[in-house]
């Protein structure tokens, strides 16, 4: 018989078995290996479970195991989809295998990154995905020290003996670099910045052997300064005050964001693209689709990598004789007509009078913060919004850091995030997110 504690706080398995008529062990059986408890059994234990309201303690199963079913995610920015398609691919295999996912954004914060480990570890994860831009060497070999295995993702490590899923990001500037090529592009400016950066330098590389395949093709690297919106809109502005015969016929950004903020800014200038300058990106980045004139990019796919990690680390944590190794997912190219949102089909159906549509709300101001990125004033939260707002805002002809466009509104009107303050993102990682004050994000999916 088992003894039922007082009930003076939140139900426990004791209350549970003793609801159901069963042990304690098949209780834990029943939440953890189900397969060993006949049909019956379980559909009492699991109705004695919803009449309670019983919540498994999981910081009490993993004292006892040393770990949970948990699997952690570091990723490097979740303003940039293939970082949110990675969430979502990883999530949906961990799901399939009954795994929690816990998700942290460093927002390509190394120190920031090494806080998001060590608090995941002292959750006692069973195991960690990192989907940085750098090697972070001395923080995983901290974590594999612990215990932790590690699989990277989009990045393959030199220094460190670690699992790897990465995209062939010298094929993604292979393709984009061709792809110019093929129209008649001799002079194609290089749009990029941080060639510290993995992805950065291979992207460069494909670029490089795609332009050495053609005589007569030559590159004009253009420093950005920064792989964020700012840099490119300051890099296109240099672009479109060139002397034409100086000036690239064709641009790669080494990321969508900075090719569509040249986009923008070579439009202010009059500058028409793509019969003028065509202009390519490079990541497939979802959030940069808000442009007035579609961008032919490459494909990154996020979510196979994201999925094909959790399978890699899961085969790292049951098999003692696993091989570390390196999955590289090919590019191809995505034109910009493709990206293009395909018409939506309505069923058939018996044809309903028209109706007047609603009167659309008269749209908001654009505001300039300080480092000089406008976005939509007071609520504009979601980064494709505000990328949106960016190219909107540099077409109407608006300021840099603090000025204000004709008929716009002026810096100051809103400002940063506050800290704490809930936002959205990309549909595929909206799950309980938070900014700390640090700018950072974590998630937990389940």
């Amino acid at each position: 018989m088992v003894h039922v504690p007082r009930r003076d706080g939140p139900p426990s398995v004791h209350h549970v078995a003793a609801r159901a008529g069963v042990s304690l062990a098949t209780v834990s059986n029943v939440l953890n290996h189900p397969e060993r408890v006949a049909e019956p059994t379980a559909a009492r234990v699991h109705d004695a479970i919803a009449e309670l309201g019983y919540t498994p303690n999981r910081n009490a199963r993993a004292l006892v195991s040393g770990s949970t079913q948990a699997i952690g995610l570091v990723v490097a920015s979740l303003r940039n989809s293939l970082f949110t398609d990675v969430v979502s691919g990883a999530h949906t295999t961990a799901r399939e295998r009954r795994r929690t996912l816990l998700v942290a954004s460093s927002e390509n914060d190394l120190e920031a990154q090494g806080e998001h480990l060590a608090f995941l570890e002292s959750t006692r994860v069973s195991g960690i995905l990192l989907a940085s831009m750098t090697e972070s060497r001395a923080q995983v070999e901290a974590a594999k020290q612990h215990g932790l295995p590690v699989v990277y993702v989009n990045y393959e490590p030199t220094e460190v003996d670690a699992c790897s899923v990465v995209v062939d990001n010298e094929q993604a500037g292979y393709v984009a670099a061709q792809h110019l090529i093929e129209q008649g592009c001799r002079r194609i400016g290089f749009v990029s910045a941080r060639p510290d950066l993995q992805p950065v330098a291979r992207r460069r590389a494909g670029l490089l052997r795609a332009i050495a395949e053609h005589p007569g093709v030559e590159l004009v690297d253009v420093d950005a300064g920064d792989i964020d919106p700012p840099g490119g809109t300051d890099a296109g502005a240099r672009i479109a005050a060139m002397p034409v015969a100086e000036r690239p016929d064709g641009v790669l950004g080494v990321t969508d964001l900075l090719a569509m903020a040249v986009v923008s800014e070579l439009r202010a200038a009059g500058i028409r693209v793509p019969e003028d300058i065509p202009v390519s990106g490079c990541d497939h980045n979802s959030v940069a689709w808000g442009g007035a004139v579609p961008l032919t990019s490459v494909t990154m796919h996020g979510e196979e990598m994201g999925a094909t990690a959790v399978a890699l680390l899961l085969e790292e944590l049951s098999d003692p004789m696993h091989v570390h190794r390196t999955v590289v997912l090919g590019s191809e190219l995505v034109p910009a007509r493709a990206r293009s949102a395909a018409p939506v089909q309505r069923p058939r159906g018996p044809r309903r009078r028209a109706t007047r549509a609603a009167p659309r709300p008269e749209r908001p101001k654009a505001t300039v913060l300080r480092h000089g990125t406008p976005f939509w004033s007071g609520k504009a939260t979601d980064p494709r919004e505000q990328f949106a707002a960016h190219c909107r805002f540099r077409e109407w002809g608006g300021g840099r850091s603090g000025e204000a466009g004709p008929g716009e509104a002026g810096a100051g009107e809103a400002g940063p995030r506050a800290p704490g303050m809930r936002v959205p993102v990309t549909k595929s990682a909206q799950r309980l997110t938070r900014f700390n004050p640090r700018g950072s994000i974590l998630i937990e999916t389940f």
